[in-house]
């Protein structure tokens, strides 16, 4: 899978720390301390050579020894600070505490992971902080979602228990089933919550919008292995798209949740992903342009053709 510029800059930063504390660290060893190969770690000293503090002046940039590498080894010689922990600034540490309490008002609301945790980590930036805490607790942090109140709960106990559901649940063309489900995983975009699920009515595996479900109750039925249910399921109303891109568009993996990434020889990338909005959709293919090289399935490329021949004739009308 195509390595993502987060992943990159997460190990950069690492990187110096890691020689800081590590003068001397030879190639190999620093490759299988951060799980790259020999000729990645000494592409990204060389990146690090040329970054550093604004300014960029031969003593603003970080610096290693030339010496030590040419034994194949890696000396630090100056980190422009990298190598201390980060100070925030009055701003920064107050959006940090807002966000944080934001991720505890989902915790709460039934996402799964550890309250006691976001908690912590609250309380710690508040006693670092001080004035900033005191602005922060002053913003009232509402979180939104349009699930029934309990709904979440139950499906979360059901997971946990690992217990059958059976739902009462109506469908984005408002046609209203009732099924049993196994339940897998709970997920969220910010806004809606789903829950991804083993249907023994569709004997398959489905997503359900926790907002389109009227009733739901816990089976005293435990849940059935489902080892051929993967992450490539489509979520309701996605739907499966795949795109060969030059490499100009590699931007297109990292700004889009894509399903999967694979690298092709000439640096292009073939990209799949869940589509649930044909406006979003086809107004990406278009500002793809040249760099689009591919698309399937096959009729939706001829969709968007026709669309882009509309478009071009009502210019022409207008001219």
């Amino acid at each position: 899978m195509a390595e993502t510029t987060a992943d990159r800059v997460t190990r950069l930063l690492a990187l110096v720390t890691y020689l800081h504390d590590h003068p001397g660290a030879p190639v190999p060893e620093v490759a299988a301390h951060f799980g790259t190969t020999e000729a990645q770690v000494l592409a990204d000293v060389n990146l690090l050579w040329v970054a550093g503090t604004p300014g960029y002046l031969p003593d603003d940039l970080i610096d290693f020894s030339a010496e030590a590498l040419d034994h194949g080894e890696l000396t630090l010689t100056d980190a422009r600070g990298m190598d201390r922990p980060l100070r925030l600034s009055t701003a920064e540490a107050l959006s940090l505490l807002v966000a944080l309490r934001s991720l505890r008002e989902l915790a709460g609301a039934g996402v799964a992971g550890e309250p006691g945790a976001l908690d912590s980590a609250v309380a710690k930036l508040t006693a670092a902080t001080g004035g900033a805490a005191e602005q922060a607790a002053a913003v009232q942090v509402r979180v939104r979602t349009e699930v029934p109140p309990g709904t979440l709960a139950t499906v979360r106990r059901a997971l946990e228990e690992g217990r059958r559901l059976h739902l009462r649940y109506v469908s984005a063309a408002d046609v209203v089933t009732e099924r049993d489900v196994d339940p897998v995983e709970l997920r969220s975009d910010g806004t809606t919550w789903s829950l991804r699920a083993w249907c023994h009515r569709a004997r398959g595996a489905r997503t359900f919008r926790l907002d389109r479900i009227l009733d739901l109750a816990v089976l005293d039925v435990p849940t059935a292995a489902h080892p051929d249910l993967d992450g490539d399921e489509p979520w309701e109303g996605g739907r499966p798209v795949t795109l060969e891109l030059a490499p100009q568009a590699r931007w297109v993996a990292e700004a889009t949740p894509v399903e999967a990434v694979e690298d092709l020889p000439d640096g292009g990338l073939r990209v799949r992903l869940l589509a649930g909005d044909p406006a979003w959709l086809s107004n990406l293919l278009l500002s793809l342009g040249e760099a689009l090289r591919a698309v399937e399935p096959p009729e939706l490329a001829h969709e968007v053709a026709a669309r882009a021949r509309a478009a071009l004739a009502a210019y022409e009308h207008l001219s």
